[in-house]
């Protein structure tokens, strides 16, 4: 497996992805267009963040999406995982683990001292982040009236 930064065209296929991830990320609550997935990402994109994928024999096979944040009570500063994605026919391979370790590496070359991350509850990545280290910082809790 290789982890490097994307091509164009790579990053074109996945703000074509993108949707996708976006549905599996959120458990299926949002099922967002691609133009709305483009929405969320350039802004982020056009500040500093940016992508890293894996490949295997050239074939990407998934990303992260990474950058920095800023605390908004203390004006912290922070290393944050935007996006993760595995294609579906390459989960279950380890892949998950090594994108989000060599993110949270890269991170740290910037000179981040925290890394923070959003994940819905039952998201099965879950699992994945609290095997590396990650715990609950806040909990967004909800109501449907």
């Amino acid at each position: 497996m290789n982890i490097r930064k994307p091509n164009e065209v790579e990053i074109e296929k996945i703000l074509a992805l993108s949707p996708q991830a976006i549905f599996e990320g959120t458990l299926g609550e949002s099922e967002p267009t691609m133009e709305r997935a483009k929405q969320l990402v350039e802004p982020l994109l056009k500040n500093g963040c940016y992508y890293l994928i894996s490949t295997e024999n050239n074939v990407m096979t998934g990303w992260i999406l990474i950058g920095g944040s800023k605390d908004n009570f203390s004006g912290k500063a922070f290393g944050f995982i935007y996006e993760l994605f595995v294609l579906e026919e390459y989960r279950g391979k380890g892949i998950s683990k090594q994108l989000i370790k060599t993110g949270m590496e890269q991170l740290k070359q910037e000179g981040y001292f925290e890394i923070r991350l959003s994940v819905f509850a039952g998201n099965s990545a879950m699992k994945i982040y609290e095997s590396l280290g990650f715990e609950n910082r806040t909990i967004t809790m909800s109501i449907s009236l």
